[in-house]
């Protein structure tokens, strides 16, 4: 089949690669411009640079809705789209252009987690498995009726850059398996059950910034969610920015009020965690290892040089 892709970043760097590889015709590829945002630094690799190396036709949009993009995509008769990790709302008169019309793929279980950084969400909410997504394109965002799914398990210790690598690399197969599927003929796919579809937003400062409310429990997914090299969790201490590199829950049972710099447990610093921590009952977050505002990596054992104080969620 003849294949327009519309992608950015390593996943669509990653289909696109799976595309040139397989049978069909890549005959042309819009991406985003390149951009300096934090999240835009991260899993990086160029799908324009990819197209050029193999003589495919690039064209560069921030949002797909001229008519001079139309009018190329038209020229270049393709048979299906498929896009990966495209960012901005695609119009109906572009998705429906392909005879065999637009295949979708998002790192997620839809219809749960719709929307923006899938494996983050998911994780901070202790999900058991992530997965990828190759469903038809329709009028409402990543909601179109599901060709295939891949899921892979989370695993106890896992962080965002494991889940990252383990879901990526189901991203050139499902394209490759979704397409033999819509090349068969086949139209009933499965409707996705809008009753548990979930959307997320764009993750933000605000999304990382540590609420010592939060159970200890939480608050290490947090921390294992935000690893390097997303921008890591933070809070402060003595009214300056601390940043949270690892953490885990603590062995040892830590009461009082939440944010407290505890006591020195092995090689971490219990801090007091959890809404209700005045009870008694609730496990600390163990730090291991901090970054402060001088931007030096170092052990919590080594940067907190004495027990007494408070972590706070903002200066």
């Amino acid at each position: 089949m003849r294949v327009v892709m519309f992608g950015y970043q390593t996943w669509g760097h990653r289909t696109l690669q799976a595309l040139l590889d397989s049978e069909h015709e890549v005959v042309g590829v819009v991406t985003h411009p390149a951009g300096d945002g934090a999240y835009e630094r991260i899993w990086s690799d160029s799908v324009a640079e990819l197209a050029q190396a193999h003589g495919v036709p690039v064209t560069v949009r921030e949002r797909p809705d001229d008519d001079e993009l139309y009018e190329h995509l038209t020229s270049l008769a393709p048979d299906v789209i498929v896009a990966t990790n495209w960012r901005t709302w695609i119009p109906p008169r572009i998705f429906t252009l392909p005879r065999l019309g637009t295949l979708n793929v998002h790192d997620s279980l839809l219809p749960a987690y719709a929307g923006f950084a899938p494996l983050i969400w998911a994780l901070i909410n202790n999900e058991p498995e992530v997965g990828v997504t190759a469903h038809m394109m329709d009028a409402t965002l990543d909601a179109g009726p599901i060709v295939l799914q891949r899921s892979v398990p989370v695993e106890a210790r896992d962080t965002t850059a494991d889940l990252f690598q383990k879901t990526l690399a189901l991203f050139g197969p499902i394209t490759v398996e979704g397409l033999a599927e819509i090349a068969s003929g086949r139209t009933d796919f499965t409707p996705q059950d809008r009753s548990k579809a979930s959307f997320f937003h764009k993750r933000s400062e605000e999304d990382i910034r540590i609420d010592w409310n939060w159970s200890a429990e939480e608050l290490d997914r947090l921390v294992r969610a935000q690893c390097a090299p997303y921008p890591q969790a933070f809070c402060y201490h003595r009214g300056r920015r601390l940043e949270i590199v690892s953490a885990e829950v603590s062995a040892n049972v830590y009461g009082g009020t939440p944010g407290r710099i505890f006591y020195r447990e092995g090689d971490g610093v219990a801090i007091v965690a959890g809404a209700d921590a005045r009870r008694g009952r609730n496990k600390g977050l163990l730090l291991t290892r901090v970054r402060p505002e001088d931007g030096e990596e170092m052990s919590a054992g080594a940067y907190f040089t004495a027990m007494g104080g408070y972590l706070t969620s903002r200066p």
